[in-house]
């Protein structure tokens, strides 16, 4: 492997660490699952799986960038940009671009499709920005997560508004993932000077407010549609049910914050499992 080539491979790599992989891949997946289930045809499928990865890649990699001042700061040798892997221009014109190349291919969907996905791509970028510092910390998650069925169903043809519970049940699972995924990093957080509303409010109502979301979201899955209740289904809502309540005791011993975390994951990821079976049902 020449210079180049290994010059290209790292800054490749730095790139892809920086656009926060993990959550960017899983939203991505459920953005292809709801296409499918709710029969997009497959060139609709194509187009609204690659725009979601370009608005996801887009807004994690801005995430960065916005922050790369904070990160040298606090000596986050973990970050591409603040260990001078990769540079904060290159990762800005990166994301700018990636957010115009998923608005190019929402207008391939129409206008309702590209309006939904534009308040989706917007609310990421609005967090990252500034939001997540402040009480309205949530909004982004609640508008982002709580457009995506939307933006799925807008996607067929003819363009259809999913149903109130789906888009319900996203805003609520868009509650629990802001909280869920900040909960561990909380002291951390506060002392670099992010201070979002689970940093105000503190470890134990954050707590509260997962487990409250993460029962909210299953029972509007399941009863939302008006359909006759699955085995499957209740089998879903009643294992979320027992490990929110167990999230709950956790909050009151005030003890294990990371396996909190990785209960309101599980619970999440049962959540998004309900909501890929109701797909059919999103308008």
């Amino acid at each position: 492997m020449d210079a180049v080539a290994r010059y290209s491979y790292s800054m490749l790599h730095a790139l892809l660490r920086s656009s926060h992989p993990g959550p960017t891949v899983a939203v991505t997946l459920i953005a292809l699952a709801l296409s499918v289930g709710v029969g997009l045809e497959p060139w609709r499928i194509t187009v609204v799986t690659l725009m979601i990865l370009c608005n996801q890649l887009s807004i994690g990699l801005s995430n960065d960038w916005l922050d790369a001042t904070r990160d040298r700061r606090n000596g986050r040798r973990d970050k591409p940009i603040a260990s001078g892997e990769v540079s904060s221009s290159i990762v800005a014109r990166t994301a700018l671009s990636l957010a115009a190349a998923s608005v190019a291919l929402s207008l391939l969907l129409g206008p309702l499709a590209a309006i939904a996905h534009a308040l989706f791509l917007a609310s990421g970028w609005l967090y990252n920005v500034g939001l997540k510092s402040t009480t309205a910390s949530v909004i982004p998650y609640i508008v982002g997560f709580g457009s995506l069925p939307a933006i799925v169903t807008l996607a067929a043809d003819p363009p259809q508004l999913a149903r109130a519970w789906a888009l319900a049940a996203g805003a609520l699972l868009g509650i629990a993932a802001h909280f869920s995924n900040v909960l561990p990093d909380l002291d951390g957080d506060s002392a670099t000077g992010v201070r979002g509303l689970p940093h105000r409010l503190g470890v134990r109502p954050s707590g509260f407010v997962i487990a409250a979301s993460l029962i909210a979201a299953p029972l509007t899955i399941v009863f939302g549609p008006g359909s006759e209740v699955t085995v499957v289904s209740f089998v879903g809502l009643t294992l979320t049910i027992v490990l929110a309540v167990t999230s709950v005791v956790l909050v009151i011993r005030n003890t294990m914050k990371r396996m909190l975390f990785r209960l309101s994951i599980a619970a999440a990821l049962i959540n998004v499992a309900l909501l890929l079976l109701s797909a059919p049902q999103l308008s």
